[in-house]
């Protein structure tokens, strides 16, 4: 059986730049590339050397709203420290929710402005 791994994830967002800025500093990812993309639109893909997620608008930034877990559920990301990720998430106008502390580690969600549900998890202390 072949080995494989996530390399990206692509979504649709109201606005690049925005989205982003935010996961830059959540995330500490850097940029690998912008431009063009599928259908007139423009994309951000934003993350490490091996992974990274597309920030998608199509022309004019328009993103429709899509219904919770329609069809995604969430996108989970790690930090190194929760407590940090969850003052950044405060800080840009985003409510965290959901927390809970597990083994082995601990989380709590949020929602984007596109209602894109995301997962904050930490192993680590």
């Amino acid at each position: 059986m072949p080995a494989a791994r996530l390399e990206h994830v692509n979504i649709r967002v109201s606005d690049p730049e925005r989205s982003a800025a935010f996961f830059t500093g959540l995330c500490g990812w850097h940029e690998r590339w912008r431009g063009p993309a599928i259908d007139d639109g423009f994309s951000i893909h934003l993350g490490n050397d091996d992974q990274y997620l597309v920030f998608y608008a199509p022309p004019g930034g328009h993103a429709e709203r899509f219904e919770k877990g329609v069809p995604l559920q969430h996108i989970g990301v790690e930090v190194d420290d929760l407590d940090a990720a969850e003052q950044i998430v405060i800080a840009a106008g985003l409510e965290p929710f959901n927390h809970a502390d597990y083994v082995p580690g601990r989380r709590f969600y949020f929602y984007d402005w596109d209602g894109i549900e995301f997962e904050v998890v930490s192993y680590g202390g």
